[in-house]
């Protein structure tokens, strides 16, 4: 009976680095969604050796990032209505569950950080935006959602929710990132959904989210 081996240490470390180069491409616009690639271009483009390129393409796959067309190559993800819908779907469904929870389980401590880097947030945006400030926010967004799923403690969970977490910051990106015009909006909806954690009232929470989640989609469908 033969023995399956697990990969050495440095083989992972070498996929792992090829997958977070090539979603650093990707949300940096350098590859496009739809875009069709070879192998050897997407060597080109992320500085990964081939094999780690030729090992990274199932899990690409298998989280819907890449298609392989027949006769034509790798297709980067293409952004459509229905991937729209998809993804924010999916969004509604793991954070109703993620929010209402968190309300319950987390800390009076946790959340008041949470509420801080929020209104820290606010207060220098009020003062004048920057470049800084914008990526300061985007990462205070993302770190909220964050927290709350992985408040789950659910593994399986968190990794599909950072997976829908980069399709949905390829759909129209510009109207889903976080830019100057959203800013205080955006800070604001995530302190409306805290304010409800910190009365620990599950439902307004999970209302204020989906308020927050639909706002989100609206822009991303043009309908705002």
């Amino acid at each position: 009976m033969s023995v399956v081996r697990p990969a050495p240490r440095s083989e992972i470390k070498l996929r792992e680095r090829a997958y977070d180069v090539f979603t650093e491409q990707l949300l940096r616009s350098e590859i496009k969604p739809g875009q069709f690639l070879t192998q050897r271009e997407l060597v080109a483009l992320t500085g990964q050796p081939l094999g780690a390129i030729r090992e990274l393409i199932p899990r690409l796959e298998a989280e819907g990032l890449i298609v392989t067309v027949p006769q034509r190559g790798l297709q980067i993800l293409p952004l459509d209505i229905t991937l729209i819908r998809n993804a924010f779907q999916f969004r509604l469904i793991l954070e109703r569950e993620a929010i209402s929870s968190f309300t319950q389980t987390a800390s009076d401590d946790a959340i008041g950080r949470i509420e801080a880097a929020h209104q820290s947030i606010i207060s220098s945006a009020q003062a004048g935006l920057t470049g800084k400030l914008v990526a300061d926010a985007q990462r205070v967004d993302r770190e909220f959602h964050e927290t709350i799923i992985d408040d789950l403690n659910n593994d399986i969970i968190s990794k599909a929710y950072r997976v829908n977490w980069i399709k949905v910051r390829l759909i129209r990106q510009s109207e889903t990132s976080l830019d100057e015009d959203l800013v205080i909006p955006v800070m604001r909806e995530h302190l409306a959904i805290i304010a409800a954690m910190k009365r620990r009232d599950s439902s307004a929470a999970v209302e204020a989210s989906v308020a927050h989640i639909m706002s989100a989609r609206a822009r991303a469908l043009r309908l705002e």
